[in-house]
């Protein structure tokens, strides 16, 4: 029963780690940009969720009316202002100037928010449980697990289903041919960056909720994120949610052998995968 128990909390911590993911998976998918600074934008979204709160006195699910079109302006400003300056052939400047925002993000949090720990108080929702049959399963990561389904599927359904979505996909194959049919590439990046960072949003939340968070743990959720997509499929979004799980369940059972083994063995399954299958386990089909 505990290793029962280890799967089914592997799997619903895979949620929040596919929710980490779904963002890079987006903008991967439509411009091939990599975001070193995902996992401090992440850490932004759950402090201007935790200012929104303080300020509005609203509850963390609430604050999300908020913090979602802030940070998905932000993301538009980023994309359109900064990033799309650096989009070419040559992948080094965005990694660069991704890399610099993060110390950046990271420098004006600790100044602004300062290096305390801080926590996103959700009330009963912490505590709440479930009991099926003899497994005891916390309502919270139940609701980022169906949150996390919820939004990957809404991303692919928008992906093949709606005009923009077909934006993105003729961006992504062909920017030149996309350009003379009269999308404007610069505001189409733009628009994944700005739902990247709205996915990114709820990602934070939900993290500031399950557990505390200061400046300096954005690059421990990026590698969780990166694990995640790479898992997947990059460009995958249901591959992300299952890389995810994957992730979630290696630590969850590396835990059960051992508390120190726990995120080592998400380490060593995501090198496993990277060795044998380079390009994922559900890599997206090409043409």
């Amino acid at each position: 029963m505990d290793w029962l128990n280890a799967v089914v909390q592997g799997t619903l911590l895979g949620g929040l780690y596919a929710l980490f993911a779904a963002g890079l998976s987006l903008i991967f998918g439509v411009m091939r940009l990599v975001n070193i600074a995902h996992g401090d934008l992440i850490v932004l979204a759950a402090y201007l969720a935790l200012t929104t709160m303080t300020l509005l006195g609203l509850s963390p699910l609430l604050a999300l009316i908020v913090v979602v079109p802030v940070m998905a302006g932000f993301g538009y400003i980023l994309q359109r202002g900064i990033l799309n300056r650096t989009m070419g052939e040559d992948i080094l400047p965005p990694l660069l100037v991704t890399f610099g925002l993060s110390v950046i993000l990271q420098n004006t949090l600790l100044v602004t928010y300062t290096a305390d720990p801080q926590k996103l108080q959700a009330g009963a929702l912490e505590t709440a449980s479930l009991s099926v049959g003899e497994l005891t399963v916390g309502v919270l990561p139940l609701i980022v697990f169906a949150t996390a389904v919820f939004i990957i599927g809404a991303l692919q359904w928008m992906f093949y289903r709606t005009a923009l979505g077909r934006a993105f996909r003729a961006t992504s194959d062909r920017q030149d041919v996309a350009q003379l049919m009269g999308l404007n590439r610069a505001h189409v990046f733009g628009l994944a960056m700005a739902l990247s960072l709205a996915v990114t949003t709820v990602a934070g939340v939900f993290l500031g909720i399950r557990t505390s968070f200061d400046p300096a743990i954005g690059g421990s959720r990026l590698i969780f994120g990166f694990e995640a997509v790479i898992i997947g499929g990059l460009g995958n979004l249901w591959g992300t949610l299952a890389g995810g799980v994957i992730l979630g369940v290696a630590q969850a059972l590396g835990g059960q052998i051992n508390p120190g083994f726990q995120i080592l063995a998400g380490h060593i399954v995501f090198l496993v995968v990277l060795a044998l299958r380079p390009r994922g386990l559900f890599p997206k089909m090409e043409g």
